[in-house]
């Protein structure tokens, strides 16, 4: 079983759910597709990418909204890491905004990674995305180097990205970080800071998988009352 049939199983019938970006997230949406064109599953999805609806359309999935629902079941997206306790860095892909506004508007997030993207402190891999407003990207790269985060703007071909909300990203070098929730906070009150890559507190399981197929291999769940984490492991047949 792969992490993202293993997600699919998690689904409940009718539910509405969120549909994540990136490689994990797009193996999802296609085993999801699968089960909805076979009738089993009747779901509404809401897109946390323009690339994600492309594929949910071509997969048969409906859409909707957020102005269309209240509150969704489930979020099933992908993370670049992830620490013991389930806190994220999310962004590689560049949609980290909408990632983050669809898991807040979800009962339950749902993290597919590969087992490349566990890591024992958040910033490990030395990488921290920030959407910025044009019109406040110098700003915002000053700060940065007043806090010592090396911002990098993003660039293809000499163009500033541009995401689908019409932002730019801003790439952090950075060191693993010794406090993630300040950091955050200091980051958020900088004007023109759209948002972070960090989503603390956000993930109540993690499907983790082999990273060459996604094979499952272990399954975290957040415990609330401890603000740690448990986990199962598996093995192949």
């Amino acid at each position: 079983m792969t992490i993202a049939e293993r997600a699919v199983e998690l689904v409940p019938a009718n539910a509405r759910i969120g549909l994540g970006s990136g490689r994990a997230a797009r193996a999802f949406v296609r085993a999801l597709g699968e089960r909805v064109r076979a009738g089993d599953l009747h779901v509404e999805g809401v897109p946390t990418s323009e690339e994600t609806a492309r594929l949910a359309r071509q997969e048969g999935i409906s859409l909707v909204s957020l102005a269309d629902v209240e509150m969704l079941d489930l979020t099933v997206d992908g993370a670049d890491e992830v620490d013991p306790d389930l806190n994220l860095i999310k962004g590689y892909g560049r949609a980290l905004v909408r990632e983050k506004v669809v898991a807040a508007s979800s009962r339950r997030l749902i993290i597919l990674v590969g087992d490349e993207k566990l890591v024992p402190e958040l910033g490990t891999r030395g990488r921290l995305p920030v959407e910025v407003v044009p019109f406040a990207l110098p700003l915002v790269e000053r700060r940065l180097s007043q806090l010592g985060l090396r911002p990098v703007p993003d660039r293809r071909d000499g163009d500033l990205f541009v995401t689908d909300n019409g932002n730019h990203i801003i790439d952090c070098q950075i060191n693993p970080i010794p406090d993630a929730a300040q950091l955050d906070a200091e980051l958020n009150q900088i004007p023109g800071v759209v948002g972070t890559g960090l989503f603390l507190g956000m993930a109540e399981t993690v499907l983790v998988g082999d990273r060459s197929d996604f094979r499952l291999t272990e399954e975290k769940c957040r415990v609330s009352d401890a603000g740690g984490a448990s986990h199962r492991r598996f093995r192949e047949d």
